[in-house]
């Protein structure tokens, strides 16, 4: 089962041949999600990282439509460092009233494919920090040992979404955040 879906997701998204799938459902695995960010600041950076709390996405790459969503705990960020940790959450994040950040999307735009990869941006809604804005998600997509491995990477300025700019007379701090996710999921049918 799972390698027929991936069969369809090589004809849906990555193949070139005529014959092609509809609808498909893509379940992200939180166990098998990285999602990294860097914030750069004044003399130095602020790496840190966050959990994937779900995601499932239904698209139909022919037809450019998408739909799901992928949600990150706030609640889970963290630098390593505690006190820097704590001012992120209360100060900026807000997490306690803003636990969750989710990106829906409406649409998907396949870009560059052949056998078994493809460059695809997902258009939708960010919605962070109780605002929501048009948000796009770039991803490379690699079927492979029965699975459906994805990398992306997309700064968010984070400041247009009314988040705290932390800057001072000292220290700067980038009014955007890059972002790096490596994920793996299952496709199947919706």
């Amino acid at each position: 089962m799972l390698a027929r879906a991936v069969a369809c997701l090589a004809a849906l998204v990555v193949g070139s041949g005529a014959a092609r799938a509809a609808e498909q459902t893509l379940r992200l695995d939180p166990a098998a999600t990285t999602i990294a960010f860097v914030l750069g600041a004044t003399l130095h950076e602020a790496d840190g990282s966050v959990k994937l709390a779900g995601g499932t996405l239904t698209f139909d790459a022919d037809a450019g439509t998408a739909a799901g969503e992928i949600a990150v705990d706030a609640t889970s960020a963290t630098t390593d460092l505690s006190s820097r940790d704590a001012k992120m959450h209360a100060e900026v994040l807000e997490s306690a009233r803003f636990p969750r950040i989710a990106f829906r999307p409406s649409a998907i735009v396949v870009g560059r494919r052949d056998a078994t990869t493809a460059d695809v941006e997902l258009r939708g809604v960010l919605d962070l920090h109780g605002e929501s804005r048009p948000f796009v998600v770039p991803a490379h997509l690699v079927a492979k040992d029965g699975r459906l491995a994805i990398e992306s990477r997309f700064r968010v300025p984070y400041v247009d979404w009314g988040m705290r700019d932390v800057s001072n007379l000292i220290l700067r701090v980038d009014r955007f955040v890059d972002v790096t996710v490596r994920s793996e999921g299952t496709l199947g049918t919706p």
